[in-house]
């Protein structure tokens, strides 16, 4: 048996507690990750609230790992003990469905989240299904590379998918998504706006990436960009007005939602049909997409804006994100 040290949640909303456990045998497709750093996600706050009423306990969260391969399995021949990786929000796909044959692994319904009926990063040692795990390219950060494999593969998917280097892009909300979708978007080769309710971070928004900055609150503002974005990303997880936002797509335009918003949609049909846009959203990507965002962000030094803790103040990085004070992913390292 091997030893996992880790800290859980016992219950909905509970304080994290050390928490030890035993791995089973590993199997011939599994490697076993030696924790260096583990990003603190939004989804491991929900998770964690059981926000999504589907969190088993006591809960190990943690989903955006950097580790070595401490063991592989029998069958594993794409990596080795001592390579550099990283894990993010999936942990395994059934491989034989038509999404994973297609190469749409997280859209796989056999996909088995990372900490979700399983025990997840918050610890010294995480197990996982080789296929989802990535080798780290030479050129990126381990310290701050953890946000990656969730935050940045979320707005990285969208871009990959919908966005050419010649579009007029704006981003919504610039924080834990926000701030690496910008950057991601500049080296893309797109015209990029950041739109925002705080005028201070008008300047930051410019560095990461930002040619122009919009004030949201302004209504003047947005209605002077109608008809003017191929594509808006919205990073946010709270209701918007969002027929003043497909207002100011061009033809054919797209509002993408990378952020969780909880409340329905509310769009007139009028702002889409005349001018054929459309809305869609995605969550994370196939493990494909995700090496090519590594290379991507090693290609261009793209990295996460980070703040680090311990893993034995925890709790601690939990209030900090909680209370909306991260800039901006919280890492843990060990």
């Amino acid at each position: 048996m091997t030893r996992v040290s880790a800290y859980a949640a016992p219950e909905p909303g509970g304080i994290l507690a050390p928490f030890d456990y035993d791995l089973g045998p590993l199997a011939p497709d599994e490697v076993d990750i030696a924790v260096a750093h583990c990003g603190i996600c939004h989804s491991d706050l929900s998770m964690i609230d059981n926000n999504w009423r589907s969190s088993r306990y006591p809960l190990v969260p943690g989903h955006e790992v950097i580790g070595r391969i401490a063991r592989a399995g029998s069958g594993v021949r794409h990596l080795a003990e001592g390579d550099l990786v990283g894990l993010g929000w999936h942990a395994g796909y059934c491989l034989t469905c038509a999404e994973c044959l297609g190469g749409h692994h997280h859209t796989c319904a056999q996909a088995q989240p990372t900490i979700r009926g399983r025990h997840g990063g918050f610890a010294d040692l995480v197990r996982a299904q080789a296929a989802s795990v990535l080798r780290l390219p030479d050129g990126l950060d381990p310290a701050s590379a953890g946000p990656l494999l969730c935050g940045g593969i979320t707005v990285f998917h969208p871009i990959d998918a919908h966005v050419r280097p010649t579009d007029r892009v704006a981003v919504v909300g610039i924080g834990g998504l926000g701030h690496l979708a910008l950057q991601f978007l500049r080296a893309w080769g797109c015209e990029v706006t950041a739109f925002t309710t705080t005028p201070q971070k008008a300047d930051e928004a410019r560095r990461l990436g930002a040619h122009d900055v919009l004030d949201t609150r302004d209504p003047k503002a947005l209605n002077a960009a109608r008809g003017r974005f191929n594509m808006i990303l919205s990073t946010v997880n709270v209701p918007l007005d969002w027929n003043r936002y497909a207002s100011a797509l061009a033809p054919r335009g797209r509002l993408h939602l990378a952020g969780v918003v909880m409340d329905p949609l509310s769009v007139a049909p009028g702002h889409l049909q005349g001018n054929e846009r459309s809305i869609g959203a995605s969550p994370v990507g196939a493990p494909a997409t995700m090496a090519r965002m590594l290379d991507f962000a090693a290609r261009h030094r793209i990295r996460p804006v980070t703040e680090h803790f311990p893993l034995a103040e925890v709790n601690t990085a939990l209030d900090h994100l909680r209370a909306g004070k991260a800039r901006y992913r919280v890492v843990l390292d060990l």
